[in-house]
């Protein structure tokens, strides 16, 4: 897709109005789904998505291709978020908060027995995931759907968000393990009770070490440990294996066909800024 974008980008800048078109429409649908669930408002993300189009295409002739198509992308959308929440739109009355010191306040879902339905039971987990990620504080949201919804790298997030990349992977881990704590009940992984001898030391936290380990962070004599107190601890290994579940529905979560009205819109605005100041070499 990258070189693709690269040579739809060229051709854009040299004043071909079908590539501009085709490069745009190639990324609308990921610009709106990042707006639906930063926004959490369908007007909002309709918003956010054209002004962010019109502002590429206002924008090609002065791209420099510093940074990749998608981070120049959703920096732009991430601004018009921003100024949507500064409005005061779109928070949600009570967010999920994350500690300072990496300790969570969640809310568990119920745990309910396992739907005989599969279809309905991967849908309960996909509400259930969007309901995760929606209470998450705004700062922990874009941090963990741009890297694990969109697929962007941490210094591709950390560009985008004018932070460091560690200050990037503190933030998602911190994302991470609090989804991964409103969505497990519904994976159907059990967590056994912990049962460990008088005195003997309490568990690690593995979620948060297996985020570090999946960014790179973590020594190999750290995760050989780590991997030492999996194979003896069941309720560890089951926080891991939900963890890894839960960034799985991440990554797979689908990109909402735009509405044709909204498509409509965006093409009707696009005609009339490229009639009125057609790209240019």
């Amino acid at each position: 897709m990258e070189r693709d974008d690269e040579r739809l980008l060229a051709e854009a800048r040299e004043g071909r109005r079908e590539a501009l078109e085709e490069l745009l429409e190639r990324h609308q649908r990921r610009i709106y789904r990042f707006g639906l669930k930063m926004c959490r408002d369908e007007e909002d993300a309709k918003d956010v998505l054209q002004d962010t189009l019109l502002a590429v295409a206002r924008g090609i002739r002065d791209f420099r291709g510093q940074s990749s198509v998608s981070t120049w992308l959703y920096s732009i959308a991430r601004s018009f978020c921003i100024k949507k929440r500064r409005r005061g739109k779109y928070e949600p009355a009570e967010e999920q908060r994350v500690g300072s010191e990496g300790e969570e306040e969640v809310t568990r879902l119920p745990d309910p027995a396992r739907p005989a339905d599969e279809t309905l039971a991967g849908r309960q987990v996909e509400a259930a995931l969007e309901a995760a990620i929606a209470a998450l504080q705004p700062m922990y949201r874009e941090v963990l759907l741009l890297r694990d919804v969109e697929g962007l790298t941490a210094p591709e997030v950390a560009e985008i968000l004018g932070l460091s990349v560690d200050a990037v992977k503190s933030r998602l881990h911190r994302a991470r393990v609090a989804v991964r704590e409103s969505v497990a009940p519904r994976l159907g992984i059990p967590e056994p009770a912990p049962a460990r001898p008088a005195g003997e030391a309490a568990c690690p936290d593995v979620a948060a070490l297996f985020s570090r380990h999946l960014e790179g962070e973590i020594s190999s004599d750290l995760c050989a440990e780590m991997e030492q107190h999996l194979a003896g601890c069941p309720r560890c290994t089951a926080r891991c294996d939900s963890l890894r579940a839960t960034l799985t529905l991440c990554a797979r979560s689908p990109a909402p066909e735009v509405p044709q009205a909204v498509q409509h819109s965006v093409r009707q605005a696009l005609q009339r800024f490229l009639t009125e100041r057609p790209p240019q070499a």
